[in-house]
């Protein structure tokens, strides 16, 4: 059986390639393997047959290097929602923006079984909210592209801390990561939602105001989105502090989990992932039991966009459970958003936000 995707927005996630991620002469200019569209060309029965944007140089430049007819290539997304009758849509927008689009693809007649929605989720969470509310009324299944999720290395590491156990009760938590808080840390945030079953609790937050990519992109939209970071009680008592003040150039994503049983250092820069087992009270380094090699961008990251399209091929069999719900996506955007409301009211936020504080938005790109 053949599934047939769309995508709206033509920019770098969606296959055109990623300042500061890709090889700079190609951005823009040819196809990058590393995106949705590059995922679901690696699938055995999805098939991309149209693409949607407002920018018309964009659009045929997007549908030429992915070799999209010109009938199908559309000015606007509502003319394609329209036009197509689709299994699959990615919503490959700016954030601020994929809000009002997974909420017109979820009620178009194109009928949609899945909505492949990049990261972050939204820019403030009543709009999540209610994505995830209209998601469920018309029975469309949103996947956020929170993509560590779909490497193999972070699904093991989440099997051996949740099933194995291997460093029991966890008390404290160490997370670094770039600048800025919603284009780039919801990984890390989203990471931690991820592998750990707590919630978080209280928030204390400070933002730095500085933006390392606003420079490099070709935006007339105020974005609010800096750097960042504060510190995180989980309700289970857990002690997260997150650092995610650092510009790209200088970056390491590090993260250190310290628990009952053991402790777990991860550096996703150059790929060294660590364990110690605690043995009669001394730290005894193992090796991390189905995990070889180091963590690295080709092998690990660049692989995550064709798992994810694997899973909604899945998805769309009834073959699969949700990996990346938009539930879950609404859990990292409130930690940071509570970031955001914790350093301007100079004061700790309490967590789920509650009604009034759920309108904040941030803009990000």
């Amino acid at each position: 059986m053949s599934y047939k995707a769309a995508i709206i927005g033509t920019g770098g996630i969606a296959g055109m390639g990623i300042l500061g991620m890709h090889d700079e002469e190609k951005i823009g200019h040819e196809k990058i393997r590393a995106s949705h569209a590059g995922g679901y060309e690696q699938t055995d029965e999805v098939e991309l047959v149209g693409v949607a944007d407002i920018d018309e140089e964009k659009l045929q430049r997007f549908g030429k290097a992915w070799e999209i007819p010109e009938e199908r290539r559309y000015i606007g997304h509502n003319a394609m929602l329209e036009e197509e009758d689709l299994d699959v849509v990615s919503v490959c927008t700016p954030s601020y923006l994929h809000h009002d689009h997974v909420i017109d693809v979820a009620r178009s007649s194109a009928n949609p079984d899945v909505i492949w929605c990049e990261k972050p989720i939204a820019s403030q969470v009543n709009n999540a909210e209610e994505m995830v509310a209209v998601c469920d009324e018309t029975d469309t299944e949103l996947l956020v592209n929170h993509s560590f999720r779909f490497t193999d290395k972070l699904q093991r590491l989440k099997h051996l801390i949740n099933e194995k156990d291997i460093i029991g009760d966890i008390h404290s938590v160490s997370m670094q990561f770039r600048m800025e808080l919603l284009r780039n840390s919801t990984h890390l945030l989203d990471t931690l939602v991820y592998l750990f079953d707590a919630h978080a609790n209280q928030i204390a937050g400070f933002i730095n105001g500085e933006n390392g990519a606003i420079d490099g992109i070709d935006v007339d939209t105020s974005v609010a989105d800096s750097g960042g970071g504060g510190f995180v009680v989980m309700d289970d008592g857990t002690f997260v502090t997150v650092d995610c003040t650092i510009p790209r150039d200088i970056s390491s994503m590090t993260l250190s989990f310290i628990g009952t049983e053991g402790k777990v250092y991860l550096n996703n820069d150059d790929g060294e992932w660590r364990y110690w087992s605690l043995e009669n009270g001394d730290h005894v380094e193992r090796p991390l039991s189905g995990i070889e090699g180091a963590w690295t961008w080709d092998c690990d990251y660049k692989n995550s966009f064709a798992n994810a399209a694997d899973h909604v091929e899945a998805l769309l069999r009834g073959q699969a459970v949700n990996h990346s719900t938009g539930r879950e996506a609404i859990r990292s955007l409130e930690i940071i958003i509570g970031f955001y409301i914790s350093h301007y009211t100079n004061g700790m936020v309490s967590l789920p936000l509650d009604p009034p504080l759920k309108d904040v938005r941030v803009n990000s790109w």
